[in-house]
């Protein structure tokens, strides 16, 4: 894909205005870093669908690390099941909203290196909780946006951290914030890994079409 033609790609996504998920909804109404951070937590290696209700039976339970540290840990794993990894997710939820407290005065660290510290929280969380939570322009790099940036021919890249850092040195920063959402909402509903609805796509005239 010509890489002048980003800017056409992104005002076509956003005038589809594809569906997006219920999570997806969710997690672009917070506008709290600690709510994406362990919204985002869960959603690892789960599906939407299952990740939208756990994570509202969560927030019955705490809305800030403060209420959170507190929890029973088999009481939220119980709330948050059967996302992936419920039991882990329960204990690393309380352990890193207790650092947060302890370490960070009850504040989200507003880095991705610091946030990185925290157990279990790579790069996609942390760019997601930057873009999300704080507003800075950051990079969330999931299956999604390094399927479609590849399958583009935009970048070339063997791996979603390789993407992020390809995309740092090329994607105009004016896109940083909003490509997460538009790429993972086109991906869930038209650029899928399997079958794409290419006869769908509005950006069919400047894909290369990659596998």
């Amino acid at each position: 894909m010509d890489e002048n033609k980003i800017s056409e790609v992104v005002r076509l996504l956003e005038e589809a205005k594809q569906p997006k998920s219920d999570f997806v909804c969710l997690m672009d109404s917070f506008k709290d870093p600690y709510l994406v951070l362990i919204a985002c937590i869960l959603s690892l290696r789960t599906n939407d669908k299952t990740t939208y209700p756990a994570t509202l039976r969560m927030l019955e339970l705490a809305k800030t690390p403060q209420q959170m540290m507190n929890v029973d840990v088999d009481t939220l794993a119980e709330a948050i099941y059967p996302v992936g990894f419920y039991k882990n997710k329960a204990g690393q939820i309380i352990e890193l909203s207790k650092l947060i407290v302890e370490k960070y005065n009850g504040k989200v660290p507003d880095s991705i290196d610091e946030l990185c510290k925290f157990r279990g929280v790579g790069r996609k969380t942390a760019n997601l909780v930057m873009t999300l939570g704080f507003g800075v322009p950051a990079i969330c790099v999931d299956v999604h946006v390094h399927r479609i940036f590849n399958r583009l021919g935009y970048i070339k890249a063997s791996n979603p951290e390789e993407t992020e850092f390809a995309l740092r040195e090329k994607l105009p920063v004016e896109f940083w914030i909003p490509i997460n959402t538009l790429l993972v909402t086109h991906g869930q509903n038209v650029c899928k890994p399997i079958n794409p609805k290419c006869s769908q796509c509005p950006v069919f005239a400047y894909c290369d079409k990659l596998k």
